[in-house]
């Protein structure tokens, strides 16, 4: 991940920087064999560009962090999830163009 709008959430810091936060976030659940999750990555970092100060981005590798996934039942990669107010608000998954993602973050800001 080379940009600097996308957090790294981990099973560790997923209380603290999703659950918790006050502004919404897209939470990126994807591994590096995922050739879906790299097709929609660049849409996911553009995204985080986009939306920095009012909609944070951040990615989850299923295969480092099993908590979380196992927690909400990701069952596909590439999922995304927007969390807003410690609860889901929106989610897609599979890989989708960059506008459909867009849509989805529009509603939540």
């Amino acid at each position: 991940m080379a940009s600097d709008e996308l957090m790294t959430i981990t099973d560790d810091n997923f209380q603290a920087e999703v659950l918790a936060s006050k502004e919404p976030v897209l939470v990126d659940f994807w591994a590096a064999w995922c050739g879906p999750c790299k097709a929609i990555g660049p849409a996911v970092e553009e995204l985080a560009r986009e939306y920095k100060g009012k909609i944070k981005v951040g990615k989850l590798d299923i295969d480092a962090q099993q908590g979380v996934p196992q927690k909400y039942g990701i069952m596909s990669i590439p999922t995304l999830i927007l969390f807003k107010n410690g609860q889901i608000a929106d989610q897609i998954v599979g890989a989708v163009p960059k506008s459909k993602i867009d849509q989805m973050l529009k509603r939540a800001v």
